[in-house]
């Protein structure tokens, strides 16, 4: 997936760039990195086995998926399920229109850019390809580099379960076998094993 398109190369610098800003930090074996930073290489990491010929476009929205998150964390919204769905639905709108606004600048056309928006908002997820794909990569990074985590700070066995269910339920077939020949903890693999009994 090495490019010389200088819109694409221009697109991706300014969308790390900002990732570069996140405050919090990940230790990582060369040091300190950005969180956001670290997930985005993440994303375009899972993209490149999941879909090898991504279309730049594609490029973009994976690596826009989080973009500026830090800025508006999930405590500025409610604690209940409307307020995390409204915390979502904001954030999906705000990136789109921040990763759009990147392409235009980086000279993509005006329907490239809306077509990165279109992705990050994850529209038509079961009947467009490169949705699916995003939210295979979504989930496969998810598995990969949040969920032992994310199922400590939980401490619920069952609402975890529940979270993995949902998780792979948005998965394509081709994701779930990605997800499936991962690497995880001998914990990790009980609980994605309860998911899929139910």
């Amino acid at each position: 997936m090495l490019t010389e398109d200088p819109r694409l190369l221009a697109a991706l610098s300014a969308i790390d760039a900002a990732h570069a800003l996140d405050p919090t930090t990940i230790d990582t074996p060369s040091g300190p990195v950005p969180y956001e930073l670290h997930y985005a290489r993440k994303m375009s990491t899972y993209l490149i086995q999941r879909y090898p010929s991504a279309p730049p476009t594609l490029q973009l929205a994976i690596r826009a998926q989080h973009f500026r998150r830090w800025e508006i964390p999930r405590s500025s919204y409610p604690a209940t399920k409307p307020g995390y769905f409204a915390w979502r639905t904001y954030l999906k709108k705000r990136q789109a229109e921040q990763a759009a606004q990147i392409c235009r600048e980086s000279g993509f056309s005006a329907a490239e850019a809306e077509r990165v928006a279109m992705l990050i908002r994850k529209e038509d997820l079961k009947g467009d390809e490169e949705t699916q794909v995003l939210e295979d990569v979504a989930g496969l990074v998810f598995l990969d580099d949040q969920f032992e985590e994310f199922e400590r700070r939980l401490g619920d066995e069952e609402k975890m379960v529940g979270i993995l269910r949902r998780t792979w339920a948005k998965m394509s077939t081709v994701g779930r076998e990605m997800a499936l020949g991962m690497e995880m903890g001998e914990n990790g693999r009980r609980l994605v094993g309860r998911a899929l009994e139910g």
